[in-house]
């Protein structure tokens, strides 16, 4: 089993709320403006979204950290963009097991085409960097890909495809626009993600809807459930199960992460800015 790929993806929420707002559908976007783009009618800017995550231990969950999202109005080489930023925090908890800190950030397009990606992340002991910058020659999708090892090595490579390949931040976006519509239990969405590294053999999983109610509070939301679903070594794995919100917003309000050393959850602790009412509030 790749340790490097799984650690990526165990980055909690920086896989999970990625890969976890991947959390959506199959339905055809409204509007494309672009190729790569999409008509975003999900969020806006001033968007923000803070979590709280537990680690399973001995049967008893704990509190190990936070997570927090944002999303602004931006520029990125003079054309209007949104940044969109995840933070996630592990605490002393945490740290007695595996240390966790990691900051992945995103430019994209206001029709949602991805343009910069940067992951820094410490997981264990290990320190690296994943950049990755697109552009578009041709109507392709054009990748320039920068990796600095744990070691400080640095690794550069290009690659250049027909169809639009994504990062874990740009897809989540994107995903967040799709519908839902006529998805069926089993259904299943090939997600083309890109890091530094490689593709990845991935999709997500629709297993249909099912109510949440926020602990410690009296928000109950109803929301539509995925798995986020990898291929390797032949076999496939469940890395992350997440609850997203049936309505216009898709945000992730629960995420149930399967990791190699026991089990994570993250659960949504608030949230300010959205752009649409909360019509999946019960």
């Amino acid at each position: 089993m790749n340790t490097a790929r799984h650690n990526t993806a165990r980055s909690w929420l920086a896989m999970a709320m990625l890969s976890l707002l991947l959390g959506l559908l199959t339905a055809s976007p409204a509007k494309a403006q672009s190729k790569c783009g999409i008509e975003n009618k999900a969020f806006q800017g001033g968007e923000f979204l803070a979590y709280d995550l537990y680690f399973n231990w001995k049967f008893v969950w704990v509190k190990v950290g936070t997570a927090s999202m944002s999303t602004v109005k931006s520029k990125y080489n003079g054309q209007s963009a949104f940044r969109t930023s995840l933070i996630t925090r592990g605490n002393d908890k945490l740290d007695n097991m595996f240390v966790m800190r990691d900051t992945l950030l995103c430019y994209c397009s206001e029709d949602l085409s991805p343009l910069y990606h940067r992951k820094g992340a410490r997981e264990g002991k290990r320190y690296y960097v994943d950049e990755l910058w697109y552009t578009y020659p041709r109507n392709n999708c054009h990748l320039k890909m920068h990796r600095i090892d744990a070691d400080g090595e640095q690794h550069w490579k290009e690659k250049e495809y027909e169809d639009c390949v994504y990062d874990m931040m740009s897809i989540f976006l994107r995903a967040r626009n799709f519908s839902a519509e006529g998805m069926k239990k089993g259904d299943v969405i090939p997600l083309p993600i890109s890091d530094a590294k490689r593709l990845s053999n991935s999709w997500l999983k629709y297993r249909g809807k099912e109510t949440f109610k926020i602990d410690g509070t009296k928000e109950k939301f109803r929301c539509l459930v995925f798995s986020f679903i990898e291929h390797d070594d032949g076999k496939n794995k469940e890395l992350i199960r997440f609850y997203i919100t049936d309505d216009q917003n898709h945000i992730p309000v629960r995420l149930d992460m399967f990791l190699s050393f026991g089990s994570a959850k993250a659960f949504l602790r608030s949230y300010k800015g959205v752009r649409s009412k909360l019509s999946s509030k019960l």
